[in-house]
């Protein structure tokens, strides 16, 4: 497998270069980093102390039969990414004099695992920490969890009569329900629903902003948003609900911007014009007291603190400043009590609290192979590659390059016309190859090489095979180009000599890993170790922790991975908290109506009529059940 091009001298390579390469230093902050052996260290607390070996962790875990592809949770960082939102909203509320508080909600689309909500609801009561929900079925987990009666459940969504039944008898049960009106024609179920019950849901209206989002989610505001009312509708919202006798429930005003919001500007503008949409409502006579900001929440993916797609150009508390000040802003001119702030952040909770572990399973790409020794009577083509390779030198790389492309060319044109052996073809590629080994390691590092040579790299680079399916866990890596950080999780104290993607193991071309980060922008080759003879090469997928485990898809009956819920403990040590297998090839079929029993069957018949015809012998035919019947119950992963 060939290489990408390298320093020409081999000079000393410590895991801080690693670290600086990846940009763990930037987007790890505070939770990962490289220790001095050169393996992912894993600081589950942030700052606050104690760490665990990435690779140790993974070791020990493989010993307690939890093979790879493997997803590890880390409640710690769950909890501290709560402590740091929270911390973040206090210290604002404090610095400008805000007479209010901050509550904040999860939202459970963002990853609807039992042990992931159930930690966040509990990390979180301190806080009287809430839930979304955006379906029946989100409204009955976070109906079944959420006990403190001070936490908010915002209901979002479409609603139908039973989701609004539901939530107004939860209001009875002492929980404290939100039912956020997305759509005028929500109006009159909730208001029948409330006559029908004699009790009223607490209400909340989501506006449809103008102000002009930008990026992939920029269609959240505007007037062709999915949600929200405009101006008029919601005008006629509070006179529908004035005359039921139901606007002494409309307490909260929502909007939302989009996820992964980049630019703070976009976060300001909205703010402004939803904090004076606030006052106008109380001045109606809504009695109000919540302003839920929505999702949008980024997180610094690339670690270039830029407004780029996979970035942030602010941090944590300027996202909090922001918010308390301008909302602090439009209330006091107006004498006007302030809200009690909610967010809706997911993406910034639950993104850094999981990491993919996933093998490299081999290489393919181009062939390291020896050149081939000179015959008498090789056709041109071959003689031109031949003396274009023993030609290269310091001073003639782009002529060079220029040739060997040519030729080659001209070697597949001969081919095709019939001119040009199988073996003669070999020979010319083999050659070929040769010739942009020579180049790409006589290329200087420093300077600015022409557009062709660039493109030299990306020619040789490998193909790195990936015990993993990214239509299950990284689907958004296919489906809307999310930028993921993706490094070795060891060997990270060695120079990567290779250029190299990653392809899964699904029968599709889409099934790959091939955009990498750099610094604010997207690079399509990551650079990689060589593989060594029995040794494993383990690659980490970090800051996947929010959407990417509850949208995952069967494509070629890949099912989940194995999962395993990590906490420290005292002594530097760690608890294993919680373990769930991974999909058996039984379930994923059960999940496409197949019987497994049933398909057993059918083989076990054909293998009887393949022994009553002699072609299979019975010794052979137990062994092929006991493979069969042992594969049900195996993960869908490749095993050792």
């Amino acid at each position: 497998m060939v290489v990408a091009p390298t320093q020409p001298t081999m000079d000393a390579w410590t895991p801080a270069d690693s670290s600086s390469l990846y940009g763990l230093d930037q987007w790890g902050e505070p939770y990962f980093s490289v220790n001095a052996r050169g393996h992912v260290l894993v600081q589950p607390r942030g700052d606050r102390g104690g760490s665990l070996d990435l690779v140790e962790l993974v070791q020990g875990l493989q010993h307690r039969d939890l093979s790879l592809p493997l997803l590890i949770r880390f409640d710690d960082i769950l909890e501290d990414r709560l402590e740091r939102l929270h911390s973040a909203f206090e210290r604002a509320i404090a610095q400008y004099g805000y007479a209010g508080h901050y509550q904040g909600v999860f939202p459970v689309k963002c990853n609807q695992q039992r042990h992931v909500v159930e930690q966040l609801v509990e990390s979180g009561r301190r806080w009287h920490f809430g839930l979304e929900a955006g379906s029946k079925a989100e409204l009955l987990i976070a109906l079944s969890l959420l006990e403190d009666p001070k936490a908010l459940l915002i209901c979002n969504g479409y609603k139908d009569r039973r989701y609004i039944e539901t939530a107004i008898l939860a209001r009875q049960l002492g929980r404290q329900p939100v039912v956020v009106i997305e759509q005028p024609d929500e109006v009159p179920r909730i208001i029948e629903a409330s006559r029908n019950l004699g009790a009223a849901p607490l209400i909340g209206v989501r506006a449809k902003l103008a102000t002009r989002s930008s990026g992939r989610w920029g269609s959240s505001v505007g007037e062709k948003a999915k949600f929200g009312l405009s101006i008029p509708d919601l005008l006629s919202t509070v006179e529908a609900l004035r005359e039921a006798d139901l606007l002494g429930d409309l307490r909260l005003l929502h909007f939302h911007i989009g996820s992964q919001i980049s630019d703070i500007a976009v976060l300001k503008d909205a703010l402004q014009e939803a904090g004076q949409l606030y006052v106008q409502l109380a001045a109606l006579g809504a009695p109000m007291g919540f302003l839920d900001v929505g999702g949008g929440l980024g997180v610094d993916y690339d670690g270039s603190r830029s407004a780029s797609a996979a970035s942030t150009n602010y941090s944590l508390q300027n996202y909090a400043n922001d918010v308390v000040a301008t909302i602090r802003e439009c209330c006091e001119p107006h004498s006007l009590t302030v809200p009690t702030l909610v967010s809706e952040s997911g993406r910034a909770i639950a993104s850094h609290f999981s990491v993919l572990v996933f093998n490299v399973l081999g290489t393919g790409g181009v062939t390291r192979s020896e050149i081939p020794e000179a015959e008498v009577g090789e056709p041109l083509i071959v003689r031109n590659l031949r003396e274009t390779l023993d030609g290269i030198n310091g001073t003639n790389l782009q002529e060079a390059w220029n040739d060997a492309i040519k030729f080659k060319q001209d070697a597949l044109s001969a081919f095709r016309l019939g001119y040009l052996s199988l073996e003669d073809r070999a020979r010319a590629e083999q050659l070929y190859w040769a010739c942009c080994r020579a180049i790409a390691s006589r290329l200087p590092v420093s300077e600015q090489l022409p557009e062709d040579l660039r493109e030299l790299s990306s020619a040789m680079a490998g193909i790195y095979y990936a015990n993993l399916s990214v239509f299950r866990s990284a689907p958004d890596t296919w489906a809307i180009d999310q930028l993921f950080p993706v490094m070795p999780i060891h060997r990270l104290e060695e120079r990567p000599k290779q250029l190299g993607s990653f392809a899964d193991l699904t029968c599709d071309s889409d099934g790959k890993l091939a955009r990498f980060i750099a610094s604010g922008s997207a690079k399509p080759l990551l650079e990689l170790h060589e593989l060594r003879d029995g040794e494993p090469y383990w690659i980490g997928l970090f800051l996947g922790g929010a959407y990417q485990e509850v949208m995952g898809n069967l494509h070629n009956l890949f099912g989940s991975t194995n999962a395993v819920t990590i906490r420290l403990s005292p002594g530097g040590n760690y608890q294993v908290e919680h373990v769930v297998r991974g999909h058996t090839n039984a379930e994923v079929l059960e999940a496409m109506e197949h019987d497994p029993e049933a398909l057993l069957e059918r083989l076990r018949r054909a293998s009887e009529e393949a022994i009553q015809s002699g072609n299979l012998a019975i010794s052979d035919a137990r062994r092929l059940m006991q493979h069969l019947e042992g594969s049900l119950g195996q993960t869908t992963y490749l095993e050792g």
